[in-house]
């Protein structure tokens, strides 16, 4: 699965996972949307979760956007392709680590990954952070069932389901 990033460069160097991604020759990295290829993108404002039924859609191509959360709004993701939303994942980065939707270029590609049924590719893809297999192992449960799930209203039922547990806890 290629994975490919619209950078806009507004994060802390040392801390961009994007950039790292690019120095392991994991990801390509744009800074202009044109050049960004077709795929699916992910998304947090886009109307449909991602699920294994999007495999098709995705022709071996992730897109995502290194952003500031700040920055992240409906407007920055204009780039061509189909658009999917992550469901409930919970961060293991150390920045935002617990927090759920927080997630970094990394955790977000490596989980559609997993969703999409390419875990191996998503271990690669976590493999250069020390905190990677975290990632994995805090999301094991989730990731697991949303890979199993035939389309994306399944995936928003079991989405659900852990949002509710949120609220009780």
């Amino acid at each position: 699965m290629e994975c490919h990033v619209y950078y806009e460069g507004d994060d802390d160097p040392e801390k961009c996972t994007a950039r790292r991604l690019e120095q392991f020759d994991e990801a390509t990295l744009y800074r202009t949307m044109g050049q960004v290829p077709y795929g699916v993108v992910l998304n947090p404002h886009a109307e449909r979760a991602l699920s294994p039924a999007d495999a098709d859609e995705a022709l071996g191509t992730l897109v995502a956007l290194d952003c500031s959360w700040e920055s992240a709004e409906e407007a920055a993701f204009r780039m061509n392709g189909v658009h999917r939303a992550l469901p409930f994942l919970v961060a293991a980065n150390p920045v935002n680590y617990g927090r759920p939707f927080r997630l970094t270029t990394v955790e977000a590609l490596a989980a559609a990954c997993c969703i999409l049924g390419a875990r191996e590719r998503a271990e690669e893809l976590l493999e250069p952070f020390r905190w990677g297999e975290t990632f994995l192992t805090l999301n094991e449960e989730p990731l697991r069932r949303y890979s199993e799930c035939a389309d994306s209203s399944e995936v928003v039922a079991v989405q659900e389901e852990y949002l509710a547990d949120e609220d009780a806890a």
